[in-house]
């Protein structure tokens, strides 16, 4: 089994911790009768998963729990689990007991404002107990076992008197933070224990702790535990700066300078170094290229780069290793202008959401390969055998892996992007996808290493790509009928469809299904069916204004109306919902501050809801209220 300190960074986007009744995101739903709630597929998911038994990997309890905290569910939540506890405590050990513990009193605690005054210092109380217990189990040794604590007694009212184990707990993680899942956790850490220095009166204190936190005030209204990170020059990152060697002196990764990966070879002779992609922008590269060389200063000249696939992301900074001397020599693939062509022609509107305003496309669009790939081809540089394969791929049809053999390695780029392309782009090829887990599996190496943090975490083995790949046939099977009957996209969505194999002997696969079927639904289902839908969309062309009218002018929606509708929906848990309201608002109320505090309550919610779990909707929604994070300090 996984580690128990070793939690990875899908989960955990968790709610405001409420004792009183007057705080946004309660743990009730005033709008649904009792026992109802939002439809989700992603909960139903989840509890599916959780209900086979004690989950291999421990993350998977805290997704479960993350959705119900998200949807403001907590009680729901915190009874569901702790049914499956009482089921399954005959086969825990107590670091697993200690675990299912600390995620239900961590629900109970943000389900407390719900309880009536007459018992809520009792249940409190008992949460508190139920968190000491778990902290006896794990011997105080489990970082999320500790972080659950501490957050939770900082906000304790201080009639229960926790501010100092708070202390403790939280300081415990700040000294352990190698032990974290990443960096992302010690946001809340940092951020607690500033709350806890300022009731202390330390206001230089606790501005320090905030400011590394990454929160821009004391009221905040969601929690991130996210790595992720947003800057409006330079775009989005997924983790913090780390440079490490893969294969000690031979094989080198660079995260977190900017939205794509940086691998470098040494080659078997050591006089030449590889390069795999060449990233987004030339100032990218030149600060990510350097920083390799200030910690590995006797590396060799760098003679080859490798293009694993012409999206912006992986030739935009080609003019910055261009300049270098001597001069590398690149190689894509023989089609790379037909993608090329189809990034000039995308909505101009996501390039610098996603890369920032320093992007430029200009840096794409003069890429130009030394030479051309169009078949399997085998090459030696600096006595190092490689191989280099053309594949259609999930994402481009210009993909291609670059395998080195004797060392069990496979750079793979973005062959399976969970969006089977950008998501704004006409792209993608499902069968390609599969055609490629198949050449994987027969070439079975020992590291898959992907374009980005995230997929090289989460799509790890040969192995699982193969049974991953039976699930995704039914799936495409599946999303194929529901088409041909006439089914709407949304109501696919929410069949929560679950391979009927999968429950049964696939644990490895839960995640990486779960990360793939929404974006397999949406691509399949664009590529299948044309501009008129079955709901009738399409056959008319109203924008936003259009529907403004209708809600302004003719239903009479005001100001008012409009927030409270969308504070309700926000209360149920329905953040998609109410974002759609908003953008149908159009300009009517763009000088509200109401309106505007209710969409930034909307997207924070969002942005908390796929804080790990969909980088893209991530940035997009960080976008629509320019919410950015800043990118902090590796823990490791």
């Amino acid at each position: 089994m996984r580690s128990i300190n070793y939690l990875p960074a899908a989960l955990l986007p968790l709610a405001l911790f409420l004792f009183n009744a007057g705080g946004t995101g309660t743990g009730t739903n005033p709008g649904l009768p009792a026992g109802n709630h939002p439809e989700s597929p992603e909960l139903e998911y989840w509890k599916a998963v959780n209900s086979v038994g004690p989950p291999k990997d421990p993350q998977l309890l805290f997704l479960l729990m993350a959705q119900y905290s998200n949807l403001n569910l907590q009680g729901e939540g915190a009874e569901f689990i702790s049914a499956r506890f009482k089921e399954f405590e005959p086969r825990l050990a107590d670091p697993q007991k200690a675990l299912y513990l600390s995620a239900i009193a961590l629900l109970r605690a943000q389900h407390a404002s719900s309880v009536s005054l007459l018992h809520r210092i009792g249940y409190v109380n008992d949460t508190i107990a139920m968190l000491d217990r778990a902290r006896q189990m794990s011997r105080g040794q489990i970082f999320v076992v500790n972080w659950i604590a501490g957050v939770v007694h900082s906000e304790l009212p201080g009639l229960f008197r926790q501010s100092k184990a708070a202390g403790a707990e939280l300081a415990w993680c700040l000294d352990h933070a190698d032990r974290a899942p990443h960096a992302g956790w010690l946001r809340e850490v940092d951020y607690h224990l500033g709350k806890l220095a300022l009731a202390r009166g330390e206001r230089a204190q606790a501005e320090e702790y905030r400011q590394k936190s990454g929160y821009k005030d004391w009221n905040r209204r969601i929690t991130l535990t996210t790595p992720f990170s947003e800057d409006a020059a330079t775009g989005h990152t997924f983790a913090p700066r780390r440079i490490a060697a893969i294969l000690p002196g031979r094989v080198y990764v660079l995260t977190g300078f900017e939205f794509t990966e940086y691998y470098f070879v040494v080659s078997e002779n050591g006089r030449e170094l590889i390069g795999i992609d060449a990233g987004t922008r030339p100032d990218s590269a030149k600060t990510a290229y350097e920083a390799l060389r200030a910690q590995a200063p006797d590396l060799p000249p760098l003679t080859t780069i490798f293009i694993t696939h012409a999206h912006w992301d992986h030739v935009g900074g080609h003019s910055y290793f261009e300049g270098l001397n001597p001069r590398p020599r690149f190689y894509a693939r023989s089609n790379y202008q037909e993608e090329l062509a189809r990034e000039m022609n995308a909505p101009g509107t996501f390039d610098k959401q996603f890369f920032g305003e320093r992007f430029n496309l200009e840096n794409v669009r003069s890429f130009r390969p030394d030479v051309t790939i169009a078949a399997r081809t085998q090459l030696k540089i600096g006595g190092t055998r490689i191989e280099l394969i053309p594949i259609r791929g999930g994402e481009t049809h210009d993909a291609m892996f670059i395998h080195l053999p004797d060392a069990g390695v496979m750079f793979v780029g973005d062959f399976i992007m969970p969006y089977l392309g950008a998501p704004f782009v006409e792209e993608g090829d499902f069968q390609g996808l599969l055609d490629a887990i198949d050449i994987l599996v027969a070439a079975h190496p020992q590291y898959l290493l992907h374009g980005h943090e995230p997929l090289t975490r989460n799509f790890t083995s040969t192995s699982m790509l193969a049974l991953l790949k039976t699930d995704l046939v039914w799936l495409q099977d599946q999303v194929l009928s529901a088409i041909r009957r006439g089914e709407e996209r949304g109501a696919i969505q929410q069949t929560n469809l679950i391979p009927p194999g999968l429950l049964k002997d696939q644990p490895d696969v839960y995640q990486p299904f779960l990360i793939l079927r929404e974006h397999v639904i949406d691509r399949l289902y664009d590529q299948n069916v044309g501009y008129w839908q079955p709901d009738l969309q399409g056959l008319e062309h109203l924008t936003n204004a259009d529907r403004a009218a209708l809600l302004v002018d003719y239903l009479g929606v005001t100001e008012g109306q409009l927030v409270k509708t969308v504070e309700h929906l926000a209360a149920d848990g329905k953040y998609e919902l109410a974002a759609s309201l908003l953008e149908s608002s159009g300009k009517r109320f763009a000088s509200s501050p109401s309106v505007a505090s209710a969409k930034r309550l909307v997207y924070l919610k969002l942005m908390e809801k796929y804080q790990n779990t969909d980088p893209f909707k991530f940035i997009i929604y960080s976008s629509r209220i320019q919410e950015q994070m800043p990118q902090i300090a590796d823990s490791k």
